[in-house]
Protein backbone atom coordinates (compact mmCIF):
# COMPACT_ATOMS: atom_id res chain seq x y z
CA UNK A 1 0.00 0.00 0.00
CA UNK A 2 1.10 3.32 -0.40
CA UNK A 3 0.65 4.55 3.19
CA UNK A 4 -2.14 7.04 2.40
CA UNK A 5 -5.05 7.73 5.29
CA UNK A 6 -7.98 6.63 5.39
CA UNK A 7 -10.99 7.20 7.44
CA UNK A 8 -11.90 4.06 9.30
CA UNK A 9 -14.92 2.98 12.03
CA UNK A 10 -13.20 1.76 14.97
CA UNK A 11 -15.71 -0.67 16.94
CA UNK A 12 -14.65 -1.30 20.89
CA UNK A 13 -16.06 -2.05 23.81
CA UNK A 14 -16.18 0.13 27.19
CA UNK A 15 -15.34 -1.92 30.05
CA UNK A 16 -16.80 -0.47 33.79
CA UNK A 17 -14.73 -2.74 36.39
CA UNK A 18 -17.08 -1.23 38.94
CA UNK A 19 -20.40 -2.74 37.32
CA UNK A 20 -18.75 -6.07 36.54
CA UNK A 21 -20.32 -8.85 39.11
CA UNK A 22 -18.39 -11.50 37.90
CA UNK A 23 -21.20 -13.38 36.56
CA UNK A 24 -19.11 -14.77 33.35
CA UNK A 25 -22.72 -14.35 30.93
CA UNK A 26 -20.16 -12.66 28.85
CA UNK A 27 -17.78 -16.02 28.20
CA UNK A 28 -20.51 -17.95 27.89
CA UNK A 29 -22.43 -16.69 25.17
CA UNK A 30 -19.20 -15.05 23.23
CA UNK A 31 -18.16 -19.28 23.55
CA UNK A 32 -21.20 -20.44 22.39
CA UNK A 33 -21.38 -17.83 19.54
CA UNK A 34 -18.09 -18.85 18.22
CA UNK A 35 -19.10 -22.86 18.35
CA UNK A 36 -19.22 -24.54 14.83
CA UNK A 37 -21.92 -24.93 14.07
CA UNK A 38 -22.93 -21.96 15.97
CA UNK A 39 -24.77 -22.31 19.62
CA UNK A 40 -23.76 -26.23 19.65
CA UNK A 41 -21.72 -26.06 22.55
CA UNK A 42 -20.18 -23.90 25.29
CA UNK A 43 -16.38 -23.63 25.91
CA UNK A 44 -14.84 -21.00 28.26
CA UNK A 45 -11.62 -21.58 26.58
CA UNK A 46 -12.90 -20.25 22.98
CA UNK A 47 -14.27 -17.39 24.25
CA UNK A 48 -12.73 -13.81 22.62
CA UNK A 49 -13.48 -12.15 26.52
CA UNK A 50 -12.08 -13.39 29.67
CA UNK A 51 -13.15 -12.57 32.94
CA UNK A 52 -10.29 -11.99 35.41
CA UNK A 53 -11.71 -13.04 38.66
CA UNK A 54 -10.24 -12.50 42.72
CA UNK A 55 -14.10 -13.41 43.54
CA UNK A 56 -12.35 -12.78 48.09
CA UNK A 57 -11.70 -8.99 46.82
CA UNK A 58 -14.66 -8.61 44.79
CA UNK A 59 -12.52 -7.89 41.61
CA UNK A 60 -13.47 -9.04 38.24
CA UNK A 61 -11.97 -7.05 34.92
CA UNK A 62 -13.79 -8.78 32.04
CA UNK A 63 -10.67 -8.42 28.86
CA UNK A 64 -11.34 -8.95 25.12
CA UNK A 65 -9.12 -10.59 22.91
CA UNK A 66 -7.02 -8.04 20.40
CA UNK A 67 -4.43 -8.58 18.16
CA UNK A 68 -2.17 -11.35 17.88
CA UNK A 69 1.40 -10.26 18.62
CA UNK A 70 4.40 -12.33 16.84
CA UNK A 71 6.75 -12.24 19.99
CA UNK A 72 6.44 -11.57 23.84
CA UNK A 73 6.00 -8.00 25.32
CA UNK A 74 8.72 -6.68 27.41
CA UNK A 75 6.29 -5.42 29.92
CA UNK A 76 6.36 -7.36 33.19
CA UNK A 77 4.92 -4.77 35.38
CA UNK A 78 2.66 -5.66 38.77
CA UNK A 79 -0.69 -3.48 39.59
CA UNK A 80 -1.74 -3.58 42.84
CA UNK A 81 -5.59 -3.63 42.89
CA UNK A 82 -6.96 -3.60 46.63
CA UNK A 83 -3.79 -4.96 47.64
CA UNK A 84 -3.52 -7.75 45.51
CA UNK A 85 -0.58 -7.76 43.09
CA UNK A 86 -1.67 -8.93 39.35
CA UNK A 87 1.02 -9.57 36.74
CA UNK A 88 0.47 -7.19 33.60
CA UNK A 89 -0.44 -10.39 31.42
CA UNK A 90 -3.25 -10.82 33.12
CA UNK A 91 -4.93 -7.24 31.67
CA UNK A 92 -3.46 -8.01 28.10
CA UNK A 93 -5.50 -8.36 24.95
CA UNK A 94 -2.67 -9.46 22.89
CA UNK A 95 -2.66 -13.69 21.74
CA UNK A 96 0.70 -14.27 22.42
CA UNK A 97 3.56 -16.93 22.44
CA UNK A 98 4.35 -16.80 26.45
CA UNK A 99 0.49 -17.80 27.43
CA UNK A 100 -2.35 -19.41 26.64
CA UNK A 101 -5.27 -16.99 26.81
CA UNK A 102 -7.19 -15.92 23.60
CA UNK A 103 -5.94 -18.64 21.88
CA UNK A 104 -8.26 -21.84 20.25
CA UNK A 105 -7.92 -25.13 22.65
CA UNK A 106 -7.89 -27.49 20.21
CA UNK A 107 -5.70 -26.43 17.34
CA UNK A 108 -3.51 -22.99 19.36
CA UNK A 109 -4.73 -20.67 17.31
CA UNK A 110 -5.06 -16.98 18.16
CA UNK A 111 -8.44 -15.64 19.10
CA UNK A 112 -9.80 -12.05 18.73
CA UNK A 113 -12.60 -10.36 19.40
CA UNK A 114 -14.56 -9.69 15.93
CA UNK A 115 -17.45 -7.51 17.42
CA UNK A 116 -19.96 -10.71 16.81
CA UNK A 117 -19.66 -9.51 13.38
CA UNK A 118 -23.02 -10.23 11.47
CA UNK A 119 -24.86 -9.51 14.79
CA UNK A 120 -26.02 -6.11 15.76
CA UNK A 121 -23.93 -5.32 18.64
CA UNK A 122 -21.60 -7.93 20.51
CA UNK A 123 -23.63 -10.41 22.10
CA UNK A 124 -21.17 -9.91 25.37
CA UNK A 125 -22.67 -6.37 25.55
CA UNK A 126 -26.43 -7.57 24.97
CA UNK A 127 -26.64 -10.08 28.00
CA UNK A 128 -24.17 -8.13 29.98
CA UNK A 129 -27.31 -7.32 33.03
CA UNK A 130 -24.58 -5.60 34.84
CA UNK A 131 -24.49 -3.22 31.94
CA UNK A 132 -20.14 -3.55 32.80
CA UNK A 133 -19.80 -3.63 29.14
CA UNK A 134 -20.96 -0.91 26.48
CA UNK A 135 -20.08 -0.83 22.80
CA UNK A 136 -18.43 1.99 21.14
CA UNK A 137 -17.83 3.18 18.01
CA UNK A 138 -15.84 6.09 16.81
CA UNK A 139 -14.13 6.79 13.24
CA UNK A 140 -9.90 7.38 13.40
CA UNK A 141 -8.03 8.15 10.27
CA UNK A 142 -5.96 5.41 9.70
CA UNK A 143 -2.48 5.28 7.51
CA UNK A 144 -2.98 1.81 5.27
CA UNK A 145 -0.08 -0.41 5.33
CA UNK A 146 1.27 -3.61 4.78
CA UNK A 147 -0.15 -5.99 7.38
CA UNK A 148 0.41 -9.35 8.49
CA UNK A 149 -2.50 -11.24 6.70
CA UNK A 150 -4.66 -13.40 9.69
CA UNK A 151 -3.68 -16.68 6.77
CA UNK A 152 -0.43 -15.95 7.30
CA UNK A 153 -0.89 -15.75 11.56
CA UNK A 154 -3.11 -18.12 11.61
CA UNK A 155 -0.52 -20.67 9.34
CA UNK A 156 2.62 -19.26 11.06
CA UNK A 157 0.64 -20.10 14.47
CA UNK A 158 0.16 -24.00 12.92
CA UNK A 159 3.68 -24.30 11.87
CA UNK A 160 5.11 -23.58 15.17
CA UNK A 161 2.75 -26.44 16.90
CA UNK A 162 2.88 -28.82 14.28
CA UNK A 163 5.97 -28.21 12.55
CA UNK A 164 6.22 -26.41 8.86
CA UNK A 165 7.00 -29.70 7.49
CA UNK A 166 3.50 -31.33 8.32
CA UNK A 167 1.87 -28.58 7.29
CA UNK A 168 3.38 -28.95 3.87
CA UNK A 169 2.13 -32.51 3.96
CA UNK A 170 -0.70 -31.23 5.09
CA UNK A 171 -1.80 -29.22 2.36
CA UNK A 172 -0.30 -31.39 -0.46
CA UNK A 173 -2.41 -34.50 0.19
CA UNK A 174 -5.47 -32.19 0.44
CA UNK A 175 -4.40 -30.57 -2.58
CA UNK A 176 -4.51 -34.12 -4.14
CA UNK A 177 -7.82 -34.70 -3.41
CA UNK A 178 -9.24 -32.04 -5.66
Amino acid sequence: MNGEKKKKLIKSIKIDVDKCNGCRACEVICSAHHAGPKYSSNNPARSRIRVIRDPLADIYVPVYAGEYAVAECAGRDKYTIDGKEYKECAFCRASCPSRDEFKEPDSGLPLKCDMCEGEDEPLCVKWCLADALVAEEREEEVEEGVAQEELEIGLEALANKYGLQTIMDTVARMSKKD
